[in-house]
């Protein structure tokens, strides 16, 4: 294949690989979620850039739809006790609250309240807590990881 050949052919498939690429991110967000940019959107309470995408996390609601992301479950459990009184709505059970699945890439989140933890991660901040959807021996409930991880004291 010559070079202009090979050129011409590269520059017609461009736009079908942006496209296609567009289309591989787009179904990851639960509905209502805000997409997380990777690698360039900080966490809310530690200002740490969130890019483990096993741990992340995510809180929306109020009457503006306010977004706010972590980068540890840990982080929005420290955050949300301390600022209860600034978002009384953070109780209502209509606020939405996702975690990210440890045991995927940052493909499939979880119901936060509904998710089980397990330990033995290395998460970000390290409060190494793992979420996922089914309970095993020795994982917390989410109420029971939040008394664990506001034991810490960090």
């Amino acid at each position: 294949m010559d070079r202009r050949r090979f050129l011409a052919t590269g520059l017609a498939l461009t736009p079908i690989a942006a496209a296609l690429s567009a289309c591989g991110s787009a179904g990851v967000w639960p509905e209502g979620m805000a997409e997380i940019k990777w690698d360039r959107d900080t966490c809310t309470r530690c200002s740490m850039v969130i890019s483990d995408r096993r741990f992340a996390a995510e809180l929306r609601g109020g009457e503006k739809n306010t977004v706010f992301k972590f980068d540890d479950i840990g982080c929005a459990v420290f955050w949300m006790r301390d600022r209860q009184k600034d978002y009384p709505w953070l109780a209502d059970p209509a606020t939405r609250f996702w975690v990210a699945d440890a045991s995927a890439s940052g493909d499939k989140w979880l119901e936060a309240r509904k998710a089980y933890y397990s330990g033995g991660k290395m998460s970000p901040m390290a409060y190494n807590l793992g979420a996922k959807a089914y309970a095993e021996a020795g994982d917390l409930a989410f109420e029971e990881m939040r008394q664990h991880v506001l034991a810490k004291g960090k």
